[in-house]
């Protein structure tokens, strides 16, 4: 039985590449289409560059940038059967790369930071007000500074507005787009 799991990384080393990954209540892997538009956005800026990804899923995000020349991605995934599945894909690919950590994102922000990301990955389960309560993690944490940027996915549309009123007005909407339910969106801390 073919699993329906599943996705393509669609540009750079691992162009092509087919990864499962098992049923999840919430998961929603980034469709081929919004992957492939946050890439171009950050294209010229992505190569050699760290990414933090704090709710890993199926690992779409986190795998699209190691194709594309990610210096180390960071992925974060609770669920454990959804990590098991991200640990067995990073085996395939045999990258030191990539590093996963089977814990709640809220609570590796807590933790006490050594190093700063490049690109903050932010696609949690909808309907359950983690962008708010993540942004503000990240905004008290250590691991990202002025230069980084924060891409979102989420089920309603970002506004500056939202953004002054929940975590600060140092953070900047610089592109967004929507497709089907889907909101996303590039932010830049100022």
């Amino acid at each position: 039985m073919a699993n329906s799991n599943s996705f393509q990384i669609i540009g750079g080393e691992y162009r092509g590449r087919k990864f499962s990954f098992p049923n999840a209540k919430g998961l929603r892997p980034t469709p081929s289409k919004v992957r492939e538009t946050l890439f171009n956005w950050i294209q010229f800026e992505s190569f050699n560059k760290t990414y933090l990804d704090l709710f890993a899923g199926s690992g779409a995000l986190s795998f699209e940038a190691l194709s594309r020349g990610a210096k180390q991605v960071t992925s974060i995934e609770k669920n454990p059967n959804t990590y098991q599945s991200l640990e067995k894909n990073r085996k395939l690919l045999k990258s030191d790369k990539i590093r996963l950590f089977n814990q709640d994102a809220l609570v590796f922000l807590k933790q006490k930071s050594t190093k700063t990301f490049d690109f903050v990955l932010l696609d949690p389960p909808f309907n359950k007000n983690l962008i708010s309560k993540t942004l503000k993690s990240l905004k008290n944490s250590d691991f990202v500074t002025s230069k980084s940027k924060i891409y979102i996915e989420s089920e309603f549309e970002i506004t500056q507005d939202f953004l002054k009123e929940e975590i600060s007005e140092k953070i900047e909407i610089i592109k967004q787009k929507q497709s089907g339910a889907v909101n996303y969106c590039l932010l830049k801390i100022l």
